[in-house]
């Protein structure tokens, strides 16, 4: 990289586009269309937001099984959770009781809102599936994701970008 490249800005872009990979209003329609908005080409864009958006089953289950159990006595957080989690479990059920894990993978494969690794994860767990697997399918959704989103930036560029950034 050259010094002029490699810089402040560059540096905010990547970790504004690694966190909208977290997050779940945009996880990959957000983060690579951004980070190519702001200067990162596509493919180290792709796999920065697809990389850190495939941590996501992993930090959700662990949020599950330890501080989501304490935050849960709260009124506030319960009553906010149970209408989240609700709108998750309607939202895969149809697909894992018909395709399983298959369902599960094409949900989060789908890069549209409240579809995605957050709600994957979360409607997995509600529906009592098996840890592991879940994990691999939200895991390879999130790789298939991450594949359609890179292919659409590259065809349409900034008007992927407009499409994606006005989705969330």
């Amino acid at each position: 990289m050259t010094d002029e490249l490699y810089s402040g800005t560059m540096d905010s872009s990547i970790l504004y586009s690694g966190l909208l990979a977290l997050l779940p209003i945009s996880e990959l329609r957000g983060a690579i269309p951004y980070a190519v908005l702001n200067g990162i080409d596509l493919i180290p864009a792709a796999i920065l937001g697809t990389g850190i958006n495939a941590l996501v089953p992993f930090l959700a289950y662990l949020f599950l099984s330890t501080i989501h159990k304490l935050l849960y006595k709260l009124d506030f957080y319960k009553n906010f959770f149970d209408r989240f989690v609700e709108k998750a479990r309607i939202k895969v059920h149809s697909n894992v009781e018909r395709y399983g894990y298959w369902g599960l993978l094409v949900f989060v494969a789908v890069p549209l809102p409240m579809t995605g690794a957050w709600t994957g994860t979360l409607g997995a767990w509600v529906l009592g599936m098996n840890k592991k697997k879940s994990v691999l399918a939200i895991v390879g959704g999130v790789l298939i994701a991450g594949l359609i989103i890179t292919i659409l930036v590259a065809l349409l560029g900034a008007g992927a970008e407009i499409i994606f950034l006005k989705s969330f």
